[in-house]
């Protein structure tokens, strides 16, 4: 299983790209967001992959983030979602914005990718809303112990650990709101919509004041 390339871009195709490792080509098909923050040909890059086996045809997936990775892996279970469909749907949202998505049960977000139809959002809503929690809190221990950067200085070389990146304040105060909901007994559902609402409003408030506007949205009406 290959699970993360580092080398060198050689080229961007409209949906793919070829990363040139040690001397080995690898064509990764990506998203139009990974593809729209990739550096040009010739830089060094780094992606996370998922490796798809068919019956004709093996293809190696590419993403920036694990969280990213996970969400796909979770897309491409629900019937009638494929490898092009999840692509299309973190290309047009992203991680962060699914995860919203899918905890608000906002499906109409979800239909806004290429190619995906309301029976098809709607599915995805449902079939992955309980698993929308667990996905929020990988993504806050992901930004609290920083992503591996996503180029490297020497590919062909042993890759060398960078500094880790500074964590994402939006995803920490997410995950630990989202934490201490829980903890109170709110069910992991109601708690990761409500936080999703009230990111969605206040996007940039630390953790305390983000746990008090969930809890105003599950106080009984």
């Amino acid at each position: 299983m290959i699970g993360r390339l580092s080398g060198i871009l050689d080229y961007k195709g409209p949906d793919h790209v070829l990363i040139d490792v040690r001397g080995v080509g690898y064509v990764v098909h990506v998203s139009d967001r990974v593809l729209a923050r990739l550096p040009g040909p010739g830089e060094a890059v780094a992606l996370y992959t998922d490796l798809v086996v068919r019956q004709d045809m093996m293809q190696l997936i590419g993403f920036l983030t694990l969280t990213e990775k996970e969400w796909h892996r979770l897309l491409v279970g629900v019937q009638g979602v494929g490898v092009k469909a999840s692509l299309a749907i973190l290309g047009t949202l992203g991680a962060e914005g699914l995860s919203r998505a899918i905890a608000l049960g906002d499906w109409n977000a979800v239909a806004r990718a290429r190619g995906v139809g309301p029976k098809t959002a709607q599915r995805v809503v449902i079939d992955l809303k309980d698993r929308a929690p667990s996905v929020m809190a990988m993504a806050g221990r992901a930004a609290m112990d920083g992503d591996p950067p996503e180029v490297i200085d020497e590919p062909a070389a042993p890759p060398r650990r960078k500094r880790a990146a500074a964590p994402d304040p939006s995803a920490t105060a997410a995950a630990d709101a989202l934490s201490a909901l829980v903890n109170l007994g709110y069910g992991p559902s109601d708690a990761a919509a409500a936080v999703a609402e009230a990111q969605g409003e206040a996007p940039d408030v630390e953790a305390p004041t983000l746990i008090r506007l969930a809890l105003k949205r599950l106080a009984p009406r």
